[in-house]
């Protein structure tokens, strides 16, 4: 089948997906392959429990009218979202980076909401799959598109450029993460830079840019439009920290007029993330009221920078993403914390390859430099170090362990990769 005839198929059946566990009456499901499984299988399930159609590459499935047999299912994906994309006459706005890209994606999507009607990437829907789900939950009606784009390799943000086309672009920064997939710190500029490429291709592509940081400068040279943010006077926006205690309050310098904007984040790290919102949030002209009572009004959730109360005692919770950058932002900010008894409770580092073991190393020595009641480490390299803290196979193991301490009045740091499900250890 030609992609024009999937489109017309796709406009009167506006809603893809891939799971048949989430599948609801009139989706088209697209039947994907991975190297442990084959929907395929799947395609006859998916009609009898409502799908419209069924996408697949094996005609050995074939059992009916609604089969749509394509070379290949993931590249009809792709191309479909491309399709739809290409009809789309809105700012689509790319959001990468090592840390803070989902934030700030929640934070640039809030205040937009707050006066356009803005589609944007559900969770953390950022890859070869996700982010052609997201163009394609891009209604018609649409007046922004707000699209995060994840990366552990280089070619990969490019790839995404070609069917998602963003017309404007930010990369929150480029720190160590996925060192094992981009071959080092300067691959993974180079990996995140694809984004600016791809700005500088265009005519009238506009990058918004953290001016604090030299190297992003350097990427963004020769783009159309680079607005900028940052601490500096010299910014389009420019911010400081009032508060961090442990929620964040930022003030302002130049570009905003408005109130400090008391956020429900926590960590000074979420500084370039609340300037990169209000920035967007400037250059589209949305009113100043709103910008602020959007991010004020910001809750965070899915264990990313969430403050919680156990009892008497609170808990950072920021169990997401965890790489040395973040890693040492996190710890870093909790020594500044004003509490009396602070107790970290840390995940190991993913997908460092040979970087992983001085990696850790490095962490344990930032560790060493503060005065905390207890420190508990999980899981990877963690367990291949001598060290003198509390050291745990899995979340769980801490987690048992965490229950025997029954802190009161303490401040709890816990911070660690999905992998490990660090947000185990708090759970009653």
């Amino acid at each position: 089948m030609q992609i024009e005839q999937l489109y017309e198929i796709y406009k009167k059946y506006p809603s893809v997906q891939t799971d048949t566990r989430k599948l609801k009456t009139g989706d088209i499901f697209f039947a994907l392959k991975g190297d442990k499984f084959n929907a395929n299988k799947f395609a006859a399930a998916a009609l009898e429990a409502g799908a419209a159609y069924a996408v697949i590459d094996e005609p050995e499935f074939i059992h009916g009218d609604r089969f749509i047999l394509v070379p290949d299912v993931l590249t009809a994906l792709q191309d479909l979202a491309a399709y739809h994309r290409a009809r789309l006459d809105i700012p689509v706005i790319a959001i990468t980076g090592s840390n803070g890209k989902t934030t700030t994606k929640e934070l640039v999507h809030a205040v937009l909401s707050s006066s356009f009607r803005t589609s944007t990437t559900e969770g953390n829907l950022n890859n070869h799959i996700g982010i052609p789900l997201t163009l394609l939950k891009i209604p018609a009606d649409a007046q922004f598109a707000v699209v995060e784009m994840g990366a552990n390799h280089q070619k990969e943000i490019e790839s995404y450029c070609v069917y998602a086309n963003p017309t404007h672009g930010l990369i929150t920064n480029a720190g160590k993460a996925h060192l094992e997939g981009f071959g080092g710190p300067d691959g993974v500029i180079k990996g995140k830079g694809e984004l600016f490429a791809h700005l500088r291709s265009l005519q009238h592509g506009i990058a918004f840019v953290n001016w604090d940081y030299d190297y992003l400068r350097e990427l963004s040279k020769g783009i159309s439009g680079i607005i900028k943010y940052g601490t500096g006077d010299d910014a389009h926006v420019s911010g400081h920290v009032v508060k961090n205690d442990p929620l964040l309050e930022v003030g302002f310098s130049t570009g905003f007029s408005g109130d400090n904007i008391r956020t429900q984040l926590v960590g000074e790290y979420n500084l370039p993330n609340i300037l990169a919102a209000v920035t967007i949030g400037k250059y589209f002209e949305v009113p100043e009221e709103n910008i602020q009572q959007a991010l004020q009004e910001y809750e965070p959730s899915n264990s990313r920078s969430q403050l919680v109360k156990t009892g008497t005692n609170q808990v950072i919770l920021d169990a997401y993403n965890a790489n040395p950058s973040s890693m040492k932002l996190a710890i870093e900010n909790f020594s500044n914390v004003d509490a009396p008894e602070k107790v970290l409770v840390l995940g190991a580092m993913a997908e460092l390859g040979e970087h992983s073991l001085d990696e850790h190393r490095q962490v344990l020595e930032l560790i060493g430099k503060y005065q905390w009641k207890d420190v508990a480490l999980v899981g990877g390299d963690f367990l291949n170090i001598k060290h003198p803290y509390n050291s745990f196979a899995d979340s769980e193991l801490a987690r048992d362990w965490y229950r025997k301490q029954r802190y009161n009045d303490t401040f709890i740091l816990v911070k660690g990769s999905r992998s490990t499900k660090m947000e185990k250890v708090i759970e009653p």
